[in-house]
């Protein structure tokens, strides 16, 4: 199974809404980034470990994600941790744009993806699902209309 380890401070930076909040709220700015990418792998057969620096204020809740707060270390040092104790890093996707970090995750044959690129399938997903519902709303109310005999005017 593919494993996706993010680095969530790293993909906060790339999304210009999330970087203004985290300037204000860093707790709100981890908690929107959780919900858009346990959103975006809904329906995905993945794992998913969203790193980030610092301390835990309060859980975060999600349904396809793990959430790991790397405390009194840095969130690149537990990510290298991570794929070190993987049992097959060829089954990671390391997402972020360090370069040391990539550097290490190239050297133990992890796949990569840069944040830039992740922050923007992200946005896309959740612009994709917004006009969805937008076009499953109209469907729904051209039905309601005529079921119940409303004339459009």
């Amino acid at each position: 199974m593919k494993h996706f380890i993010i680095d969530g401070n790293n993909v906060i930076g790339k999304i210009k809404f999330l970087k203004s909040i985290q300037k204000s709220n860093k707790q709100q700015s981890r908690l929107k980034l959780a919900f858009l990418i346990d959103n975006y792998f809904h329906a995905k057969k993945v794992k998913v470990t969203i790193h980030f620096d610092g301390f835990e204020n309060e859980p975060i809740k999600l349904n396809n994600c793990k959430i790991i707060c790397s405390q009194n270390r840095t969130a690149d040092e537990k990510i290298k941790h991570q794929i070190e104790s993987g049992s097959n890093p060829k089954n990671m996707i390391i997402v972020t744009s360090d370069n040391n970090l990539r550097e290490f995750a190239r050297k133990c044959s992890c796949t990569l993806q840069n944040s830039e690129e992740f922050a923007n399938n992200l946005m896309r997903k959740d612009k994709d699902d917004e006009a969805d519902k937008i076009d499953r709303m109209s469907k729904d109310i051209d039905e309601f209309k005529r079921i119940f005999g409303v004339d459009e005017d």
